[in-house]
């Protein structure tokens, strides 16, 4: 057993070896941390909006893009781009802790997703007819973490006619946030309140006409925020990856901007700061 108090010695060459290995080996790549079953966002048949913009990227820069798949939820970071398996995660929140993140490329918020025939048009979470509306949300991470929309309806004592999808969901199905937006297609429930890119993409792919409203009350529940701005996260210490996709995001806005809209993704203008909000 190896005393406690030493740690095992490596020499310097054996280091820079194998630094100098793994950057000449993606000098020619850009190595892309994601998720093979995440639409609307990866997957491994490279149909994501963040497949087409690691693309993107990939062009500008010279470079093909390779993949390392992980599913995208608790160790997918530590798995992954801390590990030094691939470079880039192309989706995170901006600030996100455990990263280093690039200037966001969109914003988008949290949306209402109800039947076009019902012509409930909600668009807030203190509309009076939410106490008796069946409604579904999206829940996070394996302890069952509520969204802000679930949250605030909590708050407002909402709970009994609330029902909860697991976003991770049944991994061997194709798409495993999509059942919530089933859900409404169906009429198991009368709305879901989602983020904006499940909500729009889902919905725009329904067989049923559905209905997308952002949800804006920014300033009714400042606990909770209702919009999030995105970014790209590349390992802390990174800072010529960051700067190199920072100066492609400047580039690229509306390019960018347009390719999410035709994966149907809400997007709100990044230059008005919304109380409560996240910039």
């Amino acid at each position: 057993m190896r005393p406690l108090n030493r740690r095992p010695r490596i020499s310097f060459g054996i280091l820079f070896a194998l630094a100098t290995t793994a950057a000449a080996a993606s000098e020619g790549e850009l190595r892309v941390c994601a998720d093979p079953n995440n639409l609307p966002f990866s997957n491994s048949a490279e149909a994501g909006f963040e497949n087409r913009l690691a693309a993107m990227v990939a062009e500008h820069f010279g470079q093909q893009v390779s993949y390392i798949w992980w599913a995208q939820r608790r160790g997918f970071i530590r798995n992954t781009l801390k590990a030094g398996r691939c470079d880039v995660v192309m989706g995170v929140p901006s600030g996100y802790e455990l990263v280093e993140t690039t200037k966001p490329y969109y914003r988008s918020s949290y949306v209402f997703v109800t039947r076009q025939d019902q012509h409930l048009e909600l668009s807030s979470l203190l509309d009076p007819r939410l106490h008796h509306l069946v409604i579904g949300v999206h829940l996070i991470g394996d302890d069952g973490n509520n969204p802000p929309p679930a949250q605030a309806l909590g708050d407002q004592g909402i709970v009994d006619n609330v029902r909860g999808y697991s976003i991770y969901g049944d991994y061997r199905q194709a798409d495993p946030p999509a059942r919530l937006i089933e859900a409404v297609e169906s009429g198991k429930i009368d709305v879901a309140a989602a983020w904006g890119p499940l909500g729009g993409y889902f919905a725009q792919r329904s067989p049923v006409p559905l209905t997308v409203t952002p949800i804006r009350d920014y300033e009714r529940f400042p606990s909770q925020q209702f919009q999030f701005t995105i970014a790209m996260g590349v390992r802390k210490g990174d800072d010529a990856l960051r700067d190199r996709l920072n100066a492609f995001i400047d580039e690229h806005r509306s390019e960018i901007s347009s390719l999410l809209r035709s994966y149907g993704v809400p997007l709100v203008d990044q230059s008005v700061t919304v109380s409560g909000g996240h910039e």
